[in-house]
């Protein structure tokens, strides 16, 4: 039996990987340092696009983002011919971190777990 594989969530990681790619090989903006793009949501009308990222400068998320949004007019259209859609989806970056949340909140749990064997 066949796996439902929406087009939606195949358009994403189209979108994802060639972004990726993009970002690297044309973006010259100073303010963009090195990205990883987490996930793409994609609408079920294929209008609109928010792009998760992560920065591996912490200190420069917002200027990552606002380099990013700023350059979503030039990936769209460069998007645009890389993908066969007959409207190519506009794009919004978001910073995720989640990945720093969950570091915060296992680092609470392994102290809990500590302070629970001390006997003290």
């Amino acid at each position: 039996m066949p796996i439902d594989y929406a087009r939606t969530d195949r358009i994403s990681e189209q979108i994802k990987r060639v972004l990726a790619q993009l970002i690297r090989d044309k973006v010259k903006d100073p303010r963009i340092g090195m990205i990883s793009i987490l996930d793409v949501e994609v609408t079920k009308d294929l209008k609109m696009a928010k792009v998760y990222f992560d920065t591996f400068q912490t200190d420069k998320v917002d200027d990552s983002t606002i380099g990013l949004n700023r350059a979503a007019g030039f990936l769209r259209r460069e998007l645009a011919k890389e993908l066969s859609l007959r409207s190519t989806p506009s794009l919004q970056f978001l910073y995720d971190d989640t990945e720093i949340k969950a570091n915060d909140l296992s680092a609470l749990i392994d102290k809990a777990v500590a302070s629970d064997k001390d006997p003290s």
